[in-house]
């Protein structure tokens, strides 16, 4: 009895010893101005919202806000009638496993996808795609390169959100989309313009189903997901994934994937990019570039590979900070100086000073954990 006594309290003992270190860990970060903010913006954030931050190897900051407004209620109720989906299902509270679109975050993952091709030597960001898709030769874009693809750079004239989906929305193949996107006209010389799209990254996807003989949402699965046990993201499992905004997923499963990025390809010891192709991504190529069309939600911002350059960098210097934003209010980014990486996951299309608020967002996390 008394062996058994003494082994418990050895126990315990060792329970309170890794409780007061997790409590040393935490409480040197001093996040009151992030909850405030996190709070008074939740309104405008679409009343649920969640936000989470790794530094040195753990998670130092989980936070889930939940309020929604009537007038938010009102309009899930709507969207429940629309998808047939419950009343509960549409307005449950949101948590770091509440898998939704991410919209314009996608362009991240989908970027990484074509750097593994990069990496494997099967790719080269100087390829033009006219080498494996002849219908862009035919109709006279086939001198795009890769690197066009995944900085917005193709030249191609693209128009509104509706119009950018409509080549996934109304094509059963990837043939047929890369079809309808050959034939759309030219509005400047390749890798001159920046236009902001979907355009380039579908065309990527398309590059890469040929060279890999697998369709993208398997390819993403074997070489992004499953590697950074991002679980719940997927694509939507359709024959024409939207490349550029279709993905869904969770707040847990996205700071995956950005650990893996500032861990310069690496995630849990496994390589999934080299340092090379993070580094090539994080590159500002629209220095020079005439600007057709950019988000407000960007400022002014630079663009590399499938992701924003935060910093404004002008040359092939690597960004101190990028992000990947989305239409739908989500919040992704890496800050390489300060060597974290956040996610804000929420679900709002109002974007009125969202480029400003976001911004604030990050100066009190980084103040956070400069002065801990």
């Amino acid at each position: 009895m008394a062996y058994n006594t003494h082994k418990y309290c050895l126990y315990c003992s060792i329970l309170l010893f890794f409780m007061l270190i997790y409590q040393v860990s935490t409480a040197q970060y001093k996040f009151d101005k992030v909850n405030n903010w996190l709070k008074e913006n939740l309104p405008e954030l679409g009343g649920r919202a969640v936000l989470m931050i790794y530094k040195d190897g753990k998670i130092i900051y989980t936070q889930q806000e939940n309020d929604l407004t009537k007038a938010q209620e009102m309009t899930g109720n709507m969207m429940a009638r629309r998808t047939g989906k419950s009343r509960e299902e549409v307005l449950k509270d949101y948590d770091i496993n509440s898998k939704i679109l991410i919209a314009s975050c996608s362009k991240w993952l989908s970027a990484a996808l074509v750097m593994t091709f990069i990496d494997e030597g099967k790719l080269k960001l100087t390829d033009t795609i006219g080498k494996f898709l002849p219908v862009m030769s035919v109709n006279g874009k086939g001198n795009i390169s890769i690197r066009d693809c995944l900085a917005h750079l193709t030249g191609i004239k693209s128009g509104n959100l509706k119009e950018s989906r409509e080549f996934t929305a109304n094509s059963k193949t990837m043939d047929e989309a890369m079809a309808m996107i050959a034939s759309k006209p030219m509005e400047s010389v390749p890798g001159t313009a920046f236009h902001y799209s979907s355009i380039g990254l579908q065309i990527a996807a398309a590059v890469i189903e040929k060279i890999g003989q697998k369709n993208f949402e398997t390819l993403f699965q074997e070489r992004i997901a499953k590697p950074c046990s991002m679980l719940n993201t997927d694509f939507g499992y359709k024959p024409v994934p939207l490349a550029a905004g279709g993905a869904r997923s969770t707040a847990a499963d996205y700071l995956n994937f950005l650990q893996m990025i500032l861990h310069n390809g690496e995630f849990n010891g496994k390589r999934v990019l080299s340092k090379g192709a993070i580094e090539a991504m994080q590159q500002n190529y629209t220095a020079n570039a005439k600007i057709i069309f950019s988000p407000a939600e960007a400022g002014n911002w630079g663009y590399g590979l499938g992701e924003w350059i935060m910093d404004g960098v002008k040359d092939k210097t690597r960004s101190k900070a990028v992000s990947s934003p989305g239409l739908f209010g989500s919040f992704p980014w890496v800050d390489n100086e300060r060597q974290y990486a956040a996610v804000l996951f929420t679900f709002n299309i109002k974007n009125k000073g969202r480029h400003k608020k976001y911004t604030l967002l990050k100066e009190l996390i980084d103040n956070a954990i400069t002065n801990n």
